[in-house]
């Protein structure tokens, strides 16, 4: 499976890092051609359901995630959330754990294996580093208030 892993540092403190990078909507809103599905019903919790759609009118692929791990941030301990993958065309887990930084403010950390069933492993590094840019990019603009 292709590792992703991105490590980015917000002066925002955990919790609120937390708040923003676990709002499943708004991850949808900064993939291009994607909007989140929410299938259970808030809060976040263990057993949280929702669905990355991506595509265009009929010819859509679906990221559908299974939240396995729910451990928000507390004063001065890191979070983290650890989704499963359970679509049919993509398949793997993703992390993302926020850790408090001495001088404020927080690092997080996001890791992901995935695979894109019907691709052949020789696609893995090509997957990554699209992987790495889109995640990264997602991140980024998730940080933003």
């Amino acid at each position: 499976m292709p590792a992703i892993r991105i490590i980015h540092r917000t002066s925002f403190p955990p919790v609120e890092a937390w708040s923003m990078l676990t709002d499943w909507e708004r991850h949808g809103a900064q993939v291009p051609l994607t909007r989140t599905i929410i299938e259970t019903p808030p809060p976040t919790h263990v057993g949280t359901i929702f669905t990355a759609r991506t595509g265009v009118s009929r010819i859509t692929f679906d990221d559908r995630m299974e939240v396995v791990v729910w451990r928000p941030p507390t004063e001065g301990a890191p979070g983290e959330v650890r989704l499963e993958k359970r679509g049919r065309a993509v398949t793997g887990w993703a992390e993302i754990e926020i850790r408090p930084l001495a001088t404020g403010g927080s690092e997080v950390h996001w890791r992901e294996d995935l695979r894109l069933r019907g691709l052949p492993r020789a696609l893995d590094p090509l997957v990554a580093a699209a992987g790495r840019f889109l995640f990264g990019r997602a991140l980024a603009r998730l940080l933003r208030p």
